[in-house]
């Protein structure tokens, strides 16, 4: 198969197709884009003259001469070791314009159950309409059901942007707006590129799941935006086939995991068939066999941090004690803020209380107040 890019029509045409954005678009997505990235150094450089930076992007957006800059890669060793990418932030204000323009069209098509990195269907949402799938299913928990839990093998870099290309090309027929996807798409982090952190840690995260082992045709750097957009793209083609192809009623997929609910296992098993030709017939993926999970639902339903049994959700066991661990650990001046930030995922969980009391004592030991109810703590008194 070849590795080159298809051509977009303005790139097989004499004519280009011009750029219909506004400056005050491209405000908007620096804006967008600076929510949670204000205070990196390639932030904080393109402010120092934001003028005249969005002014110089905009110019050469227009006139075709835009391509993105160089990429910072470091290691996550949480909850497994995996490269992380980071774009300039100059890159990641281009990925929000794309997104703000396009994202509307494809998130009208996505099915209700597709999760991630869209508006309001974060890990909440995906597990609690996970517990309305399975109260459904089972009726209240008044009859038995099975579940499938998949996850695909080395999701993110193993994504054929070849296909990915028609994918998007389908939705988005304008010329311009459709090469500037492609240059995102097929722009390849690893030839410009800086190694933040100890250069061993890279030898943490296994030689299949580095994006610097694929071939210039596979994989998404994780860490952006356009990937996360990009990878929901990708499987809306898994997610049309299990609920117009294969009938399934009960269904969810946050990211690469994905649930299928069923009273019969030999309905799940003739689906996971199913599935296992699908995939690399359609997306050239495949399933993580390790990973493939078919049980009764009343044992626990582990999805999203989430273990959900009959009549009550818990967070998951690992979680808990992740965030006792670092809290204990952590730099003073940041217990407050990650305190609070775990008080509220523990209490998305339905029975939440033991795991509050134990982050409640942690936090307690480090010098802060916790309020009667195990929901939030304050700052130290200065």
């Amino acid at each position: 198969m070849s590795t080159a890019p298809v051509q977009s029509a303005d790139q097989t045409g004499t004519t280009p197709s011009h750029a219909d954005f506004s400056i005050t678009e491209l405000a908007q997505a620096y804006f967008d884009c600076r929510r949670s990235k204000r205070n990196t150094p390639s932030a904080l450089a393109f402010e120092q003259d934001l003028e005249r930076n969005l002014m110089q992007l905009h110019a050469d957006l227009v006139d075709g001469s835009y391509q993105p800059g160089k990429s910072i890669c470091f290691v996550v060793t949480r909850p497994k070791a995996r490269e992380v990418w980071a774009a300039d932030f100059r890159d990641r204000v281009v990925h929000h314009l794309l997104y703000n323009r396009i994202a509307p069209r494809f998130y009208a098509a996505f099915i209700q159950d597709t999760c991630a990195c869209i508006p309001g269907r974060g890990t909440l949402y995906a597990a609690q309409r996970l517990e309305a799938k399975i109260r459904s299913a089972t009726e209240n928990w008044s009859k038995p059901a099975w579940y499938l839990k998949c996850d695909l093998a080395n999701f993110f870099v193993s994504i054929d942007k070849n296909v990915l290309r028609e994918q998007i090309a389908a939705r988005v027929t304008e010329p311009w707006w459709l090469q500037l996807a492609e240059t995102i798409l097929f722009h390849d982090p690893r030839q410009n590129f800086e190694l933040r952190g100890a250069p061993a840690l890279i030898d943490l995260v296994p030689p299949h799941k580095r994006l610097t082992n694929q071939p210039a045709h596979l994989g998404l750097p994780i860490g952006n935006l356009s990937s996360q957009f990009f990878a929901n793209i990708y499987l809306d083609a898994l997610d049309q086939h299990i609920k117009h192809q294969l009938r399934a009623r009960h269904y969810i997929r946050y990211v690469d995991d994905f649930i299928l609910l069923h009273e019969s296992p030999q309905w799940l098993n003739a689906a996971l068939a199913d599935i296992n030709a699908f995939l690399p017939s359609r997306l050239h993926a495949n399933l993580n066999p390790t990973k493939t999970i078919l049980q009764p639902v009343d044992r626990g339903v582990d999805f999203v941090g989430h273990v959900i049994k009959p009549w009550h959700s818990r967070t998951r066991r690992r979680t808990v004690r992740q965030a006792v661990s670092r809290i204990s650990r952590m730099d003073p001046a940041d217990v407050f803020t990650s305190a609070n930030s775990y008080f509220g995922l523990l209490g998305q969980s339905t029975s939440s209380h033991s795991d509050r009391v134990r982050l409640a004592k942690a936090v307690l030991q480090r010098g802060h107040a916790v309020n009667n109810t195990f929901t939030k703590t304050y700052r130290r008194a200065a």
